[in-house]
């Protein structure tokens, strides 16, 4: 991890008793979601299966607590060669590179189902700043060098900027969204987390689009 600058104005909102908590909570959260959403995610395998676009899971390297880098899962939504000029590309909301089914679970978000692992492992947290690839990572820091406090936070499958900022396709976006996180990471408590959680769960039950 690179050396945060010190910023008095930005300090974690959550003590150390409350991030034991928030990491037990996940480690069960997870293992219950697991479980409990194994048909879901047999279901899904069979529809990608036949769909026949490559590997069922997708894995790609991100950088996560502490600055360490990580392998995140996700169902296969695009082609294989969706980067196969070899540069780095943002997702977008309708993304050309979706495949049919690939579009249907990435609009309901199941594609982020195998993540319950890498919040069962450490890698992750329910609630969290969204895990970046190095490459963008860089552009942002050149921008905004505060983006080194997310580097203190494990990277979640929700948060707050995840809901109200949408998909970070532009650099002006990924801006906010770092505003937001840093916002969150001073703010931050167990009751905040909740709050997230049933939130993503009401707009994914009621369809709304984030």
């Amino acid at each position: 991890m690179n050396q945060v600058s010190v910023n008095m104005d930005i300090c974690d909102g959550m003590n150390a008793e409350a991030r034991a908590i928030k990491r037990g909570g996940d480690m069960i959260g997870a293992l219950v979601g697991l479980i409990i959403l194994s048909p879901l995610f047999l279901a899904v395998y069979i529809l990608l299966k036949w769909e026949r676009t490559g590997s069922v899971i997708y894995r790609q390297e991100r950088i996560g607590y502490k600055g360490k880098p990580f392998y995140i899962f996700k169902f296969r939504t695009m082609q294989e060669d969706s980067e196969k000029d070899g540069l780095p590309r943002l997702a977008e909301k309708d993304d050309d590179r979706l495949t049919r089914v690939g579009k249907f679970l990435r609009e309901h978000h199941l594609d982020e189902l195998p993540q319950l692992w890498n919040v069962l492992c450490g890698d992750m947290s329910f609630v969290g700043p969204r895990p970046e690839r190095r490459y963008f990572i860089d552009q942002i820091i050149k921008e905004n060098p505060d983006y080194e406090y997310i580097f203190l936070m494990r990277p979640g499958l929700t948060s707050k900027a995840t809901l109200y900022n949408g998909y970070t396709e532009s650099m002006r976006k990924m801006l906010v969204r770092l505003q937001m996180d840093l916002e969150y990471f001073q703010q931050r408590s167990l009751l905040v987390d909740l709050k997230i959680i049933f939130t993503t769960i009401s707009f994914i039950l009621n369809g709304k689009k984030f």
